[in-house]
């Protein structure tokens, strides 16, 4: 059969391949179906000089109003996931361009444990491991065996290990590291036979009680909860136009709790925080949120904080992208002023 020609836009606009619907145009524009694509598409943007990026939900993408002057290449690579069981466990390999929540869904109604937790996350499967994504205790790189790549310094396809990826909290090399040197193409993961949910959020522990899920009951639930939060996109209504969580939960010295402490007169065991790596610990972003006033219905313009979700930045109908910069800038520095903490915005910025 012979392959559909690439097919390079001018000028289209980013918005509408975003969850926020924030953004400008895209000088060139590319959708890609197939890895033949992908190099057609990289060869133009380096015959012509242009810088690239690549597009795929656009679930965790802030695009500035001026849109961006290079190529985006908006990762379409679709299609049935292919499967291999050796009888303890099965992998399955996945095209990037595939939408996340769905295959979460094939996974959990077989009856398989592993991604149930990361039910209702926007996006598509290449996203997943270029940001670890994570929820109620889950992680993606739990269940990746294998990313396949394109190497922008070869121009080869390789195949990367779960340890060649660098995993941590949100991050892997495909982010910090080796960003902008690989785009991902396929996922492989792998789930064991007989393994059963381990609910470790309160939500889910509260939900559940002392019975003992089935993945597909936990998938339900989750939605149900990221729904009652304002974390699950829902076309028409008004907390939807969001990136999801807006700021990480950042990681600190343990001696941040005093500073925290003082600030607020309280004690160190009303301070909500977990164990992290490195004798760290863990304080969750929306607790230092509200205790800095920006609390669930906050607004600022045409920008403001979800009803449901302390985390979540929102569209309030026609903001840009200079709208929700003017609430993050004074979300950080109100939080940096009181608690001496950076806190690190999530979704990832396209142009200034």
């Amino acid at each position: 059969m012979p392959q559909t020609p690439l097919e390079i836009q001018q000028n289209i606009p980013l918005a509408p391949f975003t969850t926020l619907r924030i953004g400008g145009p895209a000088r060139y524009f590319a959708e890609i179906r197939t890895e033949a694509a992908l190099l057609e598409a990289i060869a133009f943007a380096r015959k012509n000089s242009l810088p690239v990026f690549v597009l795929g939900g656009g679930s965790n993408l802030l695009v500035a109003d001026s849109g961006f002057d290079g190529l985006v290449l908006h990762i379409a690579l679709d299609g049935t996931p292919s499967s291999t069981s050796n009888g303890s466990s099965i992998e399955y390999t996945v095209p990037a361009g595939a939408e996340w929540n769905a295959f979460v869904l094939s996974v959990c109604g077989q009856g398989i444990s592993g991604v149930e937790c990361l039910a209702g996350i926007p996006g598509t499967v290449g996203g997943t491991p270029v940001q670890n994504v994570g929820a109620y205790g889950q992680e993606v790189a739990e269940t990746v065996v294998a990313v396949r790549v394109l190497d922008l310094e070869t121009t080869d396809f390789v195949t990367l290990s779960n340890s060649e990826c660098g995993f941590a909290y949100r991050r892997s090399i495909f982010n910090t590291t080796h960003r902008g040197r690989y785009i991902v193409t396929a996922v492989t993961f792998r789930f064991h036979h007989g393994r059963k949910p381990h609910l470790t959020y309160a939500d889910l522990t509260r939900y559940f009680g002392e019975t003992q899920p089935a993945p597909i009951e936990v998938y339900h639930a989750v939605r149900t909860i990221r729904h009652g939060k304002g974390m699950l996109i829902v076309e028409g209504e008004p907390d939807s136009r969001s990136a999801g969580s807006f700021f990480k939960n950042p990681i600190v010295a343990l001696d941040t709790l005093q500073r925290i402490g003082d600030t607020l007169q309280l004690s160190h065991d009303k301070i909500p925080h977990w164990p992290a790596e490195s004798g760290q610990i863990k304080l969750p972003a929306a607790w230092l949120l509200e205790r800095a006033g920006f609390v669930k219905g906050y607004i600022l313009g045409n920008a403001g904080i979800s009803s449901r979700h302390t985390l979540a930045l929102i569209n309030r109908g026609d903001a840009h992208a200079a709208d929700i910069f003017a609430l993050r800038d004074a979300i950080q520095q109100k939080v940096n002023a009181l608690f001496g903490i950076h806190l690190e915005q999530e979704p990832v910025q396209l142009g200034r």
